[in-house]
């Protein structure tokens, strides 16, 4: 999940950056991920396709795997208005950021 080749790039090579970056994204993804949970529910194309770009741009500091596609077939869907897979899309993005999550952890206690 985590491309710390590429995550490291984006703080221009200062590991001790990446490991801050990584702290505030652990601390902040729980509240972006309600609100994209949230519009899921509420089947709100707008709000989806809005947390859903917000939450791709924090997870591309680390990477654009499995987890940033997750967050941006969620933003095209809600961009589409095509809400029929939002549910399903949104069990996958949520288990992969639990791995990205469980690798920025690591990253942090190095």
């Amino acid at each position: 999940m985590l491309d710390r080749n590429a995550a490291l790039a984006t703080v221009g090579g200062d590991l001790d950056l990446l490991r801050e970056v990584g702290t505030l994204f652990l601390k902040e993804y729980p509240t972006s991920i309600a609100e994209l949970s949230g519009a899921v529910a509420q089947r709100d194309a707008v709000s989806i396709e809005h947390n859903a770009h917000r939450l791709k741009g924090a997870i591309a500091l680390f990477g654009t795997g499995a987890v940033f596609q997750a967050a941006y077939r969620l933003q095209q869907q809600g961009r589409s208005g095509d809400l029929r897979h939002v549910e399903a899309d949104l069990v996958d993005l949520e288990r992969l950021l639990v791995q990205l999550c469980e690798e920025i952890q690591k990253l942090i206690s190095e």
